[in-house]
Formats: structure tokens, sequence, C-alpha cells
């Protein structure tokens, strides 16, 4: 359904925007930090399936775009590079301001952290606004099957990102420390995302 062409640049631009410090990393940093590896785990899974919410409205919403007017989808094409290169300055301006220390916990058990994990992934609007602006560019529309290649890049995504924050829900602990010892690293990772970004969202603009 993808071609390699689109499968690994896609994976691995979503593999180094998932390893970034943000707020869904964070909680699942800070959750296995404060209540233990499943915990962690638990929340961390919830929050990369939301994406699949986020796939859905993203698959429905470009696809009946391309089928209405090319013209508009060349619009919001341009209007989600310019949305990737804010992202991207923001991380540049702000890298390195998160503080784990700053993450609420919640003590739930793993299954209601799941879920809480999945809601707060699948109604967070930035989330929706991000996949309208990331998925997009992989998608080849000359192909005539934008839907499928959505779903599947959508997929990808919340695959990798349910290993990431699961990996990260595990090994929180020895992060966190490590975070702590290294406050240089926090700044590292958010100039490498705000790279990413930016050189996403130009890639976007002058696409056609």
């Amino acid at each position: 359904m993808l071609t390699p062409d689109q499968f690994f640049p896609f994976l691995l631009a979503a593999i180094v925007l998932t390893a970034t410090p943000g707020p869904d990393n964070l909680m699942v940093l800070g959750m296995g930090m404060a209540k233990g590896r499943k915990q962690g785990i638990a929340f961390g899974l919830g929050a990369a399936s939301g994406c699949l919410g986020h796939t859905l409205l993203a698959a429905v919403g470009v696809s009946a775009l391309i089928a209405a007017s090319p013209a508009a989808f060349t619009v919001l094409k341009v209007a989600g590079g310019l949305y990737l290169i804010k992202l991207g300055w923001g991380a540049w301006r702000h890298a390195g301001a998160v503080n784990v220390a700053a993450v609420d916990t919640l003590a739930d058990s793993p299954a209601r952290l799941f879920w809480k994990g999945c809601l707060a992934s699948a109604i967070n609007p930035k989330v929706t606004l991000f996949f309208l602006s990331f998925l997009p560019q992989f998608v080849v529309a000359s192909r005539g099957d934008a839907p499928w290649q959505l779903a599947a890049l959508g997929v990808t995504f919340t695959l990798q990102a349910a290993v990431m924050f699961g990996l990260l829900g595990y090994f929180a602990g020895a992060i966190g420390q490590w975070l702590g010892r290294k406050p240089r690293a926090g700044v590292v990772l958010d100039r490498v995302a705000g790279t990413v970004f930016i050189a996403l969202g130009l890639k976007l603009i002058v696409s056609r």
C-alpha cells in the first residue's frame, strides 16, 4: 500500500518527532517515574492509540478535499507547511523549556490510565492539526487511493508511537535520571525536532 519511498522517510520523521519532549511523552515519562512501569506503559499505549481517531479524520477530510478541489488541497498543503514551520520555530525558541518534574501524575489502574491516555490524545485539537499538516505530504495524490495511503500512514505513526511510548514508560526511571543530569539533552532534542518540522514544512509548501 505504501511504497518504500513513502514508508521509510515517513517512519524516520515520525520516530524523530515522537522522541522529542512534548506533552504526551512527558506525561508517559512522569507516569512511569512516579507510579511504575505498568502505569507508564499503559498511559503511553493509550496516548498512541488516540492517534487512530486523528487518522480517521485526516483520511476522510483530506480525501474529500482532494476529490472536491485539487486547488483546495494545494492550499491545505501550503497552510499545513506554514503550521509545521511555526511548530519548528517554536521548538527552536523554547528549546529545553519543558520540565519532567512539572508533569502531573494520576493515581489510577493501568486500564484506566490507558483510556485516559487515549482520550487525552483523541480530543487534543493540536494533534488533529498536526496530522492534517503532517500526513498529506507523504500522499501521492495521483495514485487515486489517498484514503488508504492516509490510513496506512496514520496506522504506521500509531504503531511506532506505541513502541516508543511503551519503551519510554518501561525505562522511565533511568531516562528521567539521565535528563536530570543532562539538561542540554532536552535542548538538543527540541532543536533537532524543530529542524525536522521546518524542513517538512518547506517540503510541503514547495511540493506539488
